[in-house]
């Protein structure tokens, strides 16, 4: 079985499982369902939008040049022609000297290149009306095509859609759009010491947390998470729950049994399997340097530290780079402890972000691997690079929120 000196940097490794991400089913969806689902195809305009110039205030359609140098002590006297019908096209043309009503979203009559608003105009009677306020030409209209033009992309394969999103694509007739299904991810816990979480675990023995802090991860990333429970410290069965997950999921994720030792077979088990590759065994980063990755067909399996907090923080940090939108942003903090880190090698530090006044403070979590009430006291983790040896007190950090 291969060993796992030979590690990977960080940024090797992102990029490994980049290029090696299983490509999710592809399905049709109305507008309806589409919220928070990710686009599998560039969005193209059929059309321009909008289709027609329209005024963005009540007001009068002029030509700009009629009213160049308009004000309140020398206004300038338009006549008026007609007005727009909001929802019908103009019936009229605009020449100079000529001004008509036009309505919020109304369409820009012919020979309007401008629109004044209400405000800045008097009616002095029904067939004239005053402007106190000069224009520029294409004031107050957006134009056609000013949003988008036809063939323009406007949303690009990969885009989770937001609800302004579902707007453009209603505005643009669009009734169903491709997207991909969710990612279907199989989590197994590996250990002859791990028992399921409804039994008393005996000396020597632990609850399986790492399926469910791993689920959770997932499913908050979107992700359609399914549980495949413990599989003890045996080849056969390993094997066969491996299967299981291997033939229902895009992705599996596992946990213990990737570290060199003599009861650890989960990269023995995976590498039986016909069309494995393995990616990398070993990375720098601390915790988890006995992360692995294996290549199933267009499959992929990531094998994780056995302790939760360390297979929980290798996770976030892998899956960064192809499921962003899991955690919940950044801010910035000052260290209140110096922390210490070994050069050569990328180090997360769990942290407790407190707010105090206008000044965040990232306060450092420490524990052992195994502790367990670590991970909910902090809700956020600081990046040391490998160049660093080391973050100072009072230093300003910047804080991945989780």
């Amino acid at each position: 079985m291969a060993e796992f000196f030979n590690v990977l940097s960080l940024p090797e490794a992102t990029r490994i499982i980049a290029d090696n991400w299983p490509r999710p089913a592809v399905k049709t969806v109305g507008l309806e369902e589409a919220l928070g689902r990710t686009l599998a195809a560039d969005v193209i305009a059929g059309e321009d939008l909008p289709q027609f110039p329209r005024s963005t205030v009540d007001g009068y359609a002029v030509l700009a040049s009629d009213v160049h140098g308009a004000s309140e002590t020398i206004p300038a006297f338009l006549s008026l022609v007609g007005e727009v019908v909001i929802g019908l096209p103009p019936r009229i043309d605009i020449a100079s000297g000529q001004c008509a009503w036009i309505p919020t979203g109304g369409m820009l009559p012919t020979g309007a290149d401008a629109v004044v608003m209400v405000e800045h105009t008097e009616a002095l009677d029904r067939e004239t009306v005053l402007v106190t306020r000069q224009v520029a030409p294409g004031e107050n209209v957006i134009r056609a095509g000013e949003d988008c033009r036809v063939g323009e992309q406007v949303l690009p394969e990969g885009h989770t859609l937001r609800p302004q999103d579902i707007g453009v694509l209603a505005a643009l007739g669009i009734t169903e759009i491709p997207v991909f299904s969710p990612m279907r991810c199989g989590v197994i816990s590996t250990g002859d010491e791990v028992v399921g979480i409804d039994a008393t675990p005996a000396m020597g023995q632990v609850r399986d947390v790492n399926s469910y802090v791993l689920g959770a991860a997932l499913k908050r990333r979107g992700v359609d998470t399914r549980y495949y429970g413990v599989a003890a410290d045996d080849f056969n069965r390993l094997q066969e729950k491996i299967a299981a997950a291997l033939a229902e999921n895009d992705l599996v994720v596992i946990s213990g049994g990737s570290s060199v030792g003599n009861r650890d077979l989960s990269l023995e088990v995976l590498l039986s399997f016909p069309d494995s590759r393995l990616l990398f065994h070993g990375l720098s980063i601390k915790p988890g340097k006995p992360t692995l990755a294996v290549r199933k067909g267009p499959q992929l399996v990531l094998g994780l530290p056995g302790h939760p907090v360390s297979a929980l923080m290798v996770l976030e940090v892998l899956l960064e780079a192809v499921l962003p939108e899991g955690l919940r942003g950044t801010c910035t903090a000052v260290l209140t402890d110096n922390v210490a880190s070994q050069a050569g090698r990328d180090d997360f530090v769990r942290v407790k972000v407190e707010h105090s006044g206008e000044v965040a403070r990232a306060i450092p979590v420490h524990g052992k691997p195994g502790l367990i009430r670590v991970m909910s006291e902090a809700n956020g983790f600081i990046h040391i690079p490998h160049h660093k040896q080391g973050l100072r007190k009072g230093e300003t950090v910047i804080v991945r929120l989780f």
